[in-house]
């Protein structure tokens, strides 16, 4: 299979699917690891399915990056058990589970020039059974002969994918942090490997560069159908990149599931919170159905659980969907009289902080919207208007 850029240009060759030795699944089962009396992961349990991108996502100390080492093998573990393609590797050593790993802090040879650091891959991957492959990186010249013209193309298309063909003769020392780390995302490319395993890769890179590798990580792993383990703290990424997703937090998952779906339906207020609901208050289902926030705001038809019946419960609502008008709108549902405490100019979006009977909201509102109308303004009072299909009843 050739894997084409967005823009047409031809990236990589890669087996087509009745050749291709890359679909493969994992499954990691009831697996802890702990350092000290610190559990780092906490009896967590997932499976990742053939050629999908699965993302890990979480704060720091969380226990992704934990989680991720022990499926490398570069972590070993109080128990579990980790399974590739039905077959337990928990004990197989790294350099035998045919994985590629692009490291958060590069692991380039600092002696080795640029495409010396990725043809290695291929060189350790094929020599790793002889006596050459612990001394691969001091005896480069000795065995980079061997290279064949696959060999040597393989590792010129991904050096111009990530846009350092013009670096190939360069030593990491004379590349930039985000140069860097495309060298170490090539490298772990060209071995075409049964897994892929991301650690915060794109982390050093730059703004415009970093949606531009994201998008090429994604088309790449998707026309491959290599399945992917994507590590990250940032939530966008983890929306933008993977087929499902998993939320971390104190080494346990707290959901797990689609992108969509996290996004719009969060299992609690800690996820709500990760995700992005930036207004979150405590909520009472009343008898009539209705729903108080706070005590002070009654809203109607909102959608309720029988989940719910029990327990503590917050309503979540993003920011995005709240609405501020100068209309008095008397008598509407879900609607309360506000006034505009803070204004914040964002870029594509202004981000107004309103006080509205004792609670406050964040409200996000496009930057053009209200343009002729005039947009609201530091003690203006307004409506705020709460639309009922952007609360979300969540569990603590």
């Amino acid at each position: 299979m050739t894997v084409y850029a967005s823009n047409g240009k031809i990236l990589l060759k890669l087996p087509t699917n009745n050749e291709n030795k890359n679909m493969s699944t994992i499954k990691i089962e009831h697996l802890k690891k702990s350092y000290g009396h610190n559990l780092a992961v906490n009896d967590l349990s997932l499976e990742l399915q053939d050629g999908e991108l699965f993302a890990l996502l979480g704060s720091s100390g969380c226990g992704k990056t934990t989680t991720l080492r022990c499926i490398a093998g570069l972590e070993e573990f109080d128990s579990g058990k980790i399974s590739l393609d039905g077959e337990d590797i928990s004990q197989v050593p790294a350099c035998d589970r045919d994985f590629g790993m692009v490291f958060q802090n590069y692991a380039l040879f600092p002696h080795l020039s640029v495409q010396e650091n990725v043809a290695y891959g291929l060189m350790a991957k094929r020599y790793r059974q002889s006596s050459l492959i612990g001394k691969a990186a001091t005896l480069w010249r000795s065995i980079s002969g061997s290279l064949t013209n696959e060999d040597k193309k393989a590792v010129h298309e991904v050096l111009d994918m990530v846009e350092l063909k013009d670096y190939a003769l360069r030593l990491p020392s004379q590349l930039s942090g985000g140069q860097q780390q495309r060298a170490a995302l090539a490298r772990a490319l060209v071995t075409k490997p049964k897994i892929l395993l991301f650690d915060e890769p794109l982390g050093a890179l730059d703004v415009k560069l970093r949606l531009k590798m994201r998008e090429e990580i994604r088309h790449i792993q998707r026309q491959a159908g290599i399945t992917a383990l994507y590590v990250t703290h940032d939530q966008e990424e983890a929306l933008a990149v993977s087929d499902r997703l998993a939320l971390m937090d104190k080494g346990q998952i707290v959901q797990i599931g689609q992108p969509e779906e996290l996004y719009s339906k969060p299992a609690n207020k800690f996820a709500a919170e990760f995700i992005g609901f930036g207004n979150i208050l405590s909520a009472t289902i009343n008898e009539d159905k209705t729903v108080s926030l706070a005590g002070n705001l009654v809203l109607q038809n909102i959608q309720v659980s029988p989940t719910l019946a029990k327990g503590k419960i917050y309503a979540a609502i993003r920011p995005e969907k709240l609405k501020l008008s100068a209309n008095t709108r008397n008598g509407s549902p879900n609607c309360f009289p506000a006034k505009v405490t803070s204004r914040m100019f964002m870029g594509n979006f202004i981000k107004y902080t309103v006080l509205c009977q004792g609670q406050t909201f964040i409200i996000n509102v496009a930057a053009d919207q209200g343009k002729n109308e005039g947009q609201p303004q530091i003690g203006q009072e307004l409506t705020l208007y709460i639309p009922s299909e952007s609360v979300v009843l969540v569990k603590e």
